[in-house]
């Protein structure tokens, strides 16, 4: 097993790089190139020549090198590794990644929350703490910082937070009045401020910090039982933070001291481990909870739900291009698996959509393609086309839903769960809820009235409102329609006609085979 998991992740951490060529460059569509150092001119002393057509490619390829920096956590740094269990959390969940012994490949990235790309390290700053699970039932993504809670509880403010941390319209400057006006004006984000302005405000490092998922989950297991869950991760380094003072003369010394941390680390062998814990709450203890469990501004007591252990993760990969690897990965809390789901946490809700959109925006549609971001097991979607679409269903699959061809679950209408509750399998889609605790969503029909049959009313359109005249263009005019339908199609036409009026079903047929 453990040499599958090293294999997977050597198919993740050199996925998309080419094969080392020879001296001789190309242009992109790997013709030779004569020179990279010199122009084609008019004659030795003329005007370039726009019919070079590599320098074009080259200058016109350099202008689109960058993607939109992220609008927020833009400065950071990630790597490579494995998530180990050593636990049995079986109990309570049949997520793959939470099995006893699993070893699961992974990519983290730390960054600064308000600072742009070319920001300092050392800035006081919440540290973004994201992370990617490569697992056999598709990609967990897990976004969090190094703090418990945040600013805020509900995603409608999400926004106007960000744009209190960021840059005036006039001068593009940071602003603390702006800061402080909104932190003051919104009570709830006192906690995290503390938090702040204490010593976690500026860590030293990334590996000498602890992560938190922050919001509250929800853990599904085999039986169907569902519990709450808070994701804890200690450093194993040792926790450690520097002062104002401290921060300035190192930022000044170098503006990258996480990344250049955490790189050289990884490089010389010194590989950072962080414990990785859960606080689990049972499903009706969150309604008299004294505070409120989903909120992302309160944390829970851990003399009341004291942590449990469940393994750690390592990093001992670094990425073979930053671009491509860490800039170009997408961290998504929209993507669950099986036996992991959502909580009525307003924060984790917004950031479901809205992170999965940035990265639509950012690297575009098809970002899931990318290597860094693919799942290690098969993808079979309807989904298609886009900018940059690298990879496509066989052509004689069909692109549409429901199908006579159709393959995998999901296909059928009348396997759809229905009535209350939630269902193992759907954990990770919907990630739904207990009833007495929000809305209970479903994936299923309408209520049923007493005569709310689908083919009731198309029949007393056919029989009652048209008369003979119009009922057989009607026929033709879907005989004619059917033309180039497979033998399969065709029955299933008669078929569908024949619960409207079997009168119609009948006369479609002997129009269709005579033509």
């Amino acid at each position: 097993m453990a040499e599958q998991h090293n294999s997977d992740l050597d198919a993740i951490v050199n996925g998309g790089a080419r094969t080392p060529g020879g001296e001789q460059t190309t242009r992109l569509n790997g013709a030779p190139v004569s020179s990279e150092n010199h122009s084609v001119t008019q004659g030795q002393q003329g005007s370039v020549d726009l019919r070079d057509v590599h320098l074009l490619e080259k200058l016109a390829h350099f202008n689109r090198e960058r993607v939109p920096e992220r609008v927020v956590h833009a400065k950071g740094s990630g790597a490579f590794g494995e998530l180990h269990i050593t636990e049995d959390v079986s109990r309570y969940t049949c997520a793959d990644l939470f099995q006893p012994g699993r070893v699961t490949p992974m990519l983290a990235r730390f960054s600064t929350v308000a600072g742009e790309q070319g920001s300092p390290d050392g800035w006081r700053d919440v540290r973004g703490f994201a992370l990617k699970f490569y697992t056999q039932e598709g990609n967990y993504d897990l976004v969090g910082n190094n703090t418990p809670v945040f600013f805020i509880r509900d995603g409608i403010k999400f926004p106007d937070f960000i744009h209190s941390q960021k840059r005036l319209p006039d001068t593009g400057l940071r602003d603390a009045n702006m800061q402080w006006d909104f932190w003051t004006r919104t009570p709830e984000s006192a906690h995290q401020v503390a938090y702040l302005m204490g010593d976690r405000g500026i860590p030293t490092n990334f590996r000498h910090m602890d992560g938190f998922g922050s919001h509250t989950y929800q853990w599904v297991n085999e039986d169907g039982e569902r519990f709450w869950v808070k994701y804890h991760f200690k450093t194993q380094q040792g926790w450690e933070f520097w002062t104002d003072e401290e921060a300035e003369a190192a930022v000044g010394a170098n503006a990258d001291t996480s990344r250049e941390d955490l790189f050289n680390a990884i490089e010389r062998g010194d590989y950072p481990r962080w414990d990785v814990k859960v606080q689990i709450m049972p499903l009706d203890e969150a309604e008299d909870y004294r505070w409120n469990p989903f909120d992302l501004t309160k944390v829970w007591s851990q003399k009341d739900y004291p942590l449990i252990d469940v393994g750690y993760f390592e990093l001992n990969r670094n990425p073979k291009n930053f671009f491509a690897q860490i800039e170009q990965a997408s961290f998504e809390p929209s993507n669950l698996v099986r036996g992991i789901g959502f909580s009525p946490d307003k924060m984790l809700i917004a950031r479901s959509f809205a992170y999965a959109d940035a990265a639509r925006y950012r690297v575009g549609a098809n970002a899931h393609h990318l290597p860094v971001n693919r799942p290690l097991n098969e993808v079979n979607t309807y989904a298609k086309d886009g900018a940059m679409a690298y990879e496509f269903n066989d052509p004689s699959d069909p692109v549409y839903s429901p199908n006579a061809y159709a393959k995998g679950a999901g296909t059928d209408d009348d396997k759809e769960t229905s009535g209350s509750g939630v269902t193992v399998g759907v954990a990770g889609d919907l990630g739904l809820w207990d009833e007495t605790h929000g809305t209970d969503f479903t994936r299923g029909a309408y209520v049923q009235h007493p005569e709310d049959d689908d083919f009731a009313q198309p029949g007393m359109l056919y029989r009652e409102v048209l008369d003979d005249a119009a009922r057989e263009r009607m026929a033709g005019n879907i005989a004619r329609a059917m033309a180039g339908v497979s033998e399969q199609v065709e029955q299933q036409v008669y078929e569908y006609w024949g619960k409207v009026d079997p009168h119609l079903s009948q006369r479609v047929k002997e129009l269709f085979t005579q033509s």
